[in-house]
């Protein structure tokens, strides 16, 4: 066995480690467990008995105890390294290189980023294994054959391995088997537990078996590795560069998949766009329809497209003049004749007139957008994560900028998860805040001190803080480390008494359930008397109360009268302030008194004398109210959706400010909610969501289910004109479905599981709400960002390409040459994404409302600022351009010959034409009209270094370029000229900043949103692949030169999408893409109050009846059937239609079935 321990590869996170220990001889081969653990159910169960005895065999065999194992485990880490690839060239190539290093710069640090985000994550997946007898917690990656592991309900299980022990362990194996129903694991039934499965229900443990490369996941990954390698072979036969590429990044995209959330993503190449190998998959993935995730990046692809083809279409025209007028100039005006000798020449005249063109288009194809998208986005997921949030999905981090609603957990999130003891009565007095030490007499103290030490478990503590700084730990019942905490508060110690009275001391203690709702503990006092310490729900205790401790700490008579009193002022205002109230009391039997009868609880626990009455909540975090008044103010509704009891969701909701005093807003309990939702037949209906959410604020008693329904039907509204995107939290593996619905999810990071983080797209490394607001002002600030980014390069294009165009069939030469434009083009393209894709976000972003799918990427505001800031620039290098020689006195550079050298003219043409751009890259930080254009210039030192960088590469250019750049060297004043025309541009910003937008009507806005009706229906379908838009775009920026010659294909195709989308609804082949898809279907819960309706499950064997709490239902055909009443549910057991499953929301044949 010695043989199989060397072979155990662990799979975990971007590197797969090679296990290595040392064990000596083991009774069993690495085969014999393999062929084990490919065996189910009652097959597995035969074969352990037969060869091992049972489980404890197998333990034996491996050389462990169900409490340790044994082995030293060394780790070897593959290092991985970055190629560059180097072009070499005259001085057209030589620019062309600075953009591609530049874009392979970024790209890498993008990389890096990334890596840095899949190692914290890795090192963040841990599994729990006892060792040495310790219960201990390791990394996924260091888990070996024979550890025994501890699963519990929301793991996914690392590694395979056989049940040891189980309480009610349910597994849900969708991830490898595709069945949907949980499966019971017992050690009489089916002991056999598999990785990449989920624990759904239960604990247990159990002795692992085979890890990595052996377990059932790794050699499913050992086939695709496999194919894939094979497939790279034939690849690289056939065309070595291109698909040996593609491969790599097949590959390096597993890789990266397989990282991002270490053991829980193992099956993710499965599902994953990138992960799929060879044509096959490639045509299968063709044929599905696509997911339009970004809001920005759809709004960006219709605008590259439209300013690709305006540019296209210039650069033709731009061609056809100069070859025109060359053509009738030379053979039709001065009539000259072709000659055979002077052939060469005009074919240079063509040659240079198609390079002019060329310019031209590439000076209007805007290629820095996809890269200022990615240095934006890269940028702000590096900061976000100094602010908690650990993003998993690139584009969530802008689509959260354009947020409309938030669904907040309460618990945790808005709260400190930590119960505190807020308000007390105390000897008679309520005290609305916790009283001081000296307040509260002796007597009262000491009972209140030994009646809280004693009678709370004694493994329910208060621990010092793990960070200094930090809040101390509680550990054990929350409510006991509350009251714990109450002692503290009053500057005593608890473990003081526990030391004095240890745990085997107590003489007996009745326990907490939920029948008696109250835990009370005797003890036997030195004199052999008996005192006994009780707490509990205060209307149960304070009935067993006949006497309470008075103002001077004596105890007096409690008759019904004052109980009432006490109920009317203490424990109602406290319930009705969310508390949750708690009496404390104790009785005393003295010692000449027989024993009593400590069985008949009933005589023991009565006959009280009352302490005191606490009042317990979880506090509201102090700085949620303000983050929340900020997500308000900034046009966000936040939502507070929890399974807590309406009373206690509602006060939090009013401390946290998400529902003020007078305000119409709804509260519901999710009973209520599912009954206001549902038509008589029990289906959800779309119209009844609308006349709820709008109003909606509360959701208490909500199942996971009613989240989900709540999130899909806000997201699939259309009450308002412009669409909502939600953001969601939760921290339960139940929370799956609606953090997977949502636009973006947000997952806890301390109190999620593993099931939770996976769905979502966003972790709060605190858990804390404010966290989110940060995500909003990072994603509202990647938006402004390409907007800046796209203000500044709008107005270049605009006067490049015009300056070009006029320049050319006026002068039949660019007046800015190819090299001039590829430098211009390298500032306005990558150093201008990189400057101003980098400006760090400002409280300011909070105080507008979001803009939503539909707004304009290019406001009027900003279209006002182009045109302006066009129309000067064009102006200045018309007039040096025509009458720049007269004005510095130096030769004309118009209609120069062929060949002639660089004049100072042209140069200065250039030179003015560069700064202008550099000072109008200060006027685009702001694009809201702002007026100062250098507020918090000096917080960005990208920009400045940047825009510094600029200007002494310029002066390089001007000064020692010559004949590469077209340049002639200038003097100081020319300079200062040149400079002086450049900060004009900050001047004129100031003029057209002072133009009030509301009065140009006549601009038009660009870059709309795509809006739902132009998508296909097929591109709504979820949770397919998703377009990578920057890859499309660069690949319609080539189409674009066929597109004339392929319009019948075009043609073709669009009657065969049309064919498609027709038949999309009646027949689709399932597609069970996600390992995870188990988690996109809910199906919900029938309240007892409601008509039953009978299910097709209900007809199941009768021991899962436990599962049909919380099922999980078939997969159904269509993936927009996520809610119950879409599909998942039929109306009875015999009907079991087709189409009714098949047909989606919205498509004719959903509201035909409606409306019959």
């Amino acid at each position: 066995m010695g043989d199989m321990a060397n072979n155990s590869i662990a799979y975990s996170g971007v590197k797969n480690a090679v296990k290595e220990t040392n064990h000596g001889d083991f009774g069993v081969t690495l085969a014999e467990l393999r062929s084990l653990m490919e065996l189910r159910a009652a097959d597995a169960l035969h074969k352990i008995q037969e060869c091992y005895g049972d489980v404890h065999g197998i333990c034996a065999k491996l050389k462990t105890s169900p409490n340790e194992v044994c082995g030293s485990v060394n780790v070897g880490e593959e290092e991985e390294e970055s190629e560059a690839g180097w072009i070499e060239g005259a001085a057209i190539l030589l620019s062309v290189v600075c953009v591609v290093l530049v874009t392979a710069f970024n790209d890498w640090s993008k990389e890096k980023q990334f890596r840095g985000l899949q190692s914290r994550i890795e090192q963040e997946q841990k599994f729990t294994v006892i060792r040495g007898g310790q219960v201990i917690q390791i990394p996924v990656a260091d888990i070996i054959v024979g550890d025994i592991a501890q699963v519990k309900y929301g793991d996914l299980l690392p590694a395979d391995g056989v049940l040891i022990q189980g309480n009610d362990l349910k597994i849900d194996e969708s991830s490898l088997t595709g069945e949907s129903d949980h499966v019971k694991k017992s050690l009489d039934r089916d002991p056999m537990l598999l990785s990449g499965t989920h624990v759904m229900e239960g604990s247990g443990r159990m002795v692992v078996t085979a890890v990595g490369v052996n377990s059932q996941t790794g050699i499913i990954f050992t086939l695709l590795g496999a194919g894939g390698d094979e497939e790279e072979k034939e690849k690289e036969k056939e065309k070595k560069d291109k698909k040996s590429k593609k491969q790599d990044g097949a590959v390096e995209n597993r890789n990266k998949a397989k990282a991002q959330d270490g053991a829980a993503m193992e099956m993710q190449p499965l599902k994953s766009e990138d992960g799929g190998d060879g044509d096959e998959k490639d045509k299968k993935r063709s044929n599905l329809p696509k997911k339009e995730k970004s809001v920005l990046q759809g709004k960006l692809t219709k605008l590259a497209v439209q300013i690709g083809k305006a540019g296209l279409l210039m650069s033709a025209i731009t061609v056809i003049i100069l070859v025109l007028y060359f053509v009738i100039d030379t053979f039709w005006v001065q009539k000259r004749p072709w000659l055979a000798e002077c052939t060469p020449i005009y074919i240079q005249y063509f040659v240079k007139f198609f390079i002019i063109g060329v310019t031209v288009l590439v000076v209007a194809v805007p290629e820095g957008l996809p890269l200022a998208v990615t240095i934006s986005l890269a940028y702000s997921v590096k900061k976000m994560m100094r602010d908690n949030n650990l993003v998993r999905h690139l584009d969530a981090c802008e689509t959260m900028g354009n947020a409309t609603a938030i669904c907040s957990d309460k618990t945790g999130t808005l709260t400190m998860n930590r119960m505190t003891v807020v308000q007390a009565y105390i000897n008679e007095k309520h005290y609305k805040k916790i009283p001081e030490p000296e307040a509260i007499p002796e007597k009262t103290m000491a009972y209140l001190v030994t009646g809280i030490s004693v009678n709370c478990a004694y493994t329910s503590k208060i621990l010092p803080p793990e960070k200094e700084g930090g809040l101390p730990r509680h550990v054990g019942n929350k409510t006991e480390c509350a009251l714990l905490g109450l002692l503290l508060d009053l500057k005593r110690d608890y473990q003081d008494v526990r030391n004095e009275i240890p745990e085997e001391d107590l003489y007996k203690v009745y326990t907490f359930n939920s029948v008696r709702k109250s835990m009370s503990t005797v003890l036997k006092n030195s004199d052999g008397s008996f005192r006994i310490f009780s707490k509990g729900a205060s209307e149960i205790v304070l009935k067993k109360c006949f006497k309470i401790l008075s103002a001077n700490g004596e105890p007096k008579v409690f008759r019904p009268r004052d109980r009432d009193d006490i109920v009317k002022t203490v424990i109602e205002p406290m319930a009705s302030e969310g508390l949750r109230t708690i009496c404390l009391a104790f009785r005393d039997f003295p010692a000449g008194e027989p024993e009593p009868e400590w069985d008949n609880e009933n005589d023991i626990v009565t006959g009280l004398t009352c302490i005191a009455v606490v009042g317990i909540e979880d506090p509201v975090r102090p700085e949620v109210p303000d983050a929340i008044k900020k997500c308000q103010r900034a046009g966000i509704t936040v939502r507070m959706v929890t399974g807590d009891n309406i009373n206690t969701a509602r006060a939090i909701a009013l401390k946290c400010g998400i529902l003020n005093p007078g305000e119409d807003f709804l509260c519901l309990e999710g009973k209520d909610f599912n009954r206001r939702i549902r038509n008589e037949k029990g289906e959800i209906e779309q119209e009844r969501i609308d006349k709820i959410w709008p109003k909606l604020r509360v959701l208490a008693r909500s199942s996971p289910t009613d989240k989900h329904t709540l999130v899909k039907g806000i997201i699939d509204s259309t009450v308002f004109e412009q669409r909502q995107v939600v953001a969601v939290t939760g921290d339960g593996t139940n929370d799956g479905p609606a953090l997977k619905k949502a636009d973006v999810g947000f997952a806890m990071g301390i109190a999620g599981t593993d099931v939770a983080k996976e769905a979502s797209d966003i972790i709060l490394t605190d858990d804390n709400f404010t966290s989110i607001v940060k995500a909003v002002m990072w994603g509202r600030n990647v938006y402004d960002s390409i907007s800046k980014f796209l203000q500044f390069q709008l107005t270049v294009n605009v006067v490049a390409v015009i300056v070009a165009f006029t320049g050319a069939c006026i002068t039949q030469d660019s007046p800015l040459k190819a090299v001039q434009m590829l430098w211009v083009n390298l500032i306005m393209d990558t150093l201008a994404s990189l400057a101003l894709a980098t400006e760090p976000p400002t409280e300011s972003l909070l105080l507008r409302k979001p803009y939503g799918r539909n707004k304009p990427l290019i406001s009027r505001t900003m279209m006002k600022n182009i045109l302006g800031h066009a129309f000067y620039q064009l102006v200045v290098v018309f007039t040096l351009l025509f009458a720049g020689e007269k004005i510095f006195d130096i030769d004309s550079g118009r209609n120069a010959p062929l060949h002639a050298p660089p004049s100072e003219h042209y140069t200065i043409v250039f030179n003015t034409f560069v700064m202008m751009q550099l000072f109008n890259e200060i006027n685009a930080r702001k694009i809201h009209g702002e007026r100062n254009v250098f507020e918090g210039i000096f917080n960005n030192a990208i920009f400045c270094s940047i825009v510094l960088g600029t200007f002494i590469v310029q002066i390089i250019i001007v000064q020692f370029g010559g004949k590469p750049f077209s340049c002639s060297e200038l003097s100081v004043e020319q300079w200062l000229w040149s400079i002086f025309l450049g900060m004009g541009t900050l001047l004129w910003g100031q003029l057209i900043s002072t133009i009030p937008t509301s009065r140009l009507k006549f601009l038009k806005e660009a870059g709309h949103g795509t809006q739902k009706e132009e998508i296909p229906e097929e591109e709504l379908a979820e949770d397919v692949e998703e377009i990578d838009h920057a890859e499309r775009e660069l690949r319609r920026g080539q189409i674009l030169w066929f597109r004339g010659l392929n319009r019948i294909q075009t043609q073709i195709r669009v009657v065969n999408a049309f064919r498609s989308s027709l038949y999309e609804g009646l027949e689709k082949p399932e597609t069970r893409s996600s390992i995870h898809n188990f988690m996109t279907h809910p199906e919900f819960r029938i309240e007892d109050s409601e008509p039953h309706i009978p299910l097709i499950d209900d007809t199941d064997a009768e021991d899962d009846a436990p599962t049909k709490r919380n099922p999980t239902p078939p997969p159904s055909p269509n993936r927009n059937n996520n809610n119950a009443a879409d599909g998942a549910i039929h109306l009875t057991a015999g009907r079991r239609n087709k189409s009714a499953t098949s047909s989606s929301p919205g498509s004719p044949l959903h509201s035909l079935e409606t409306s019959l």
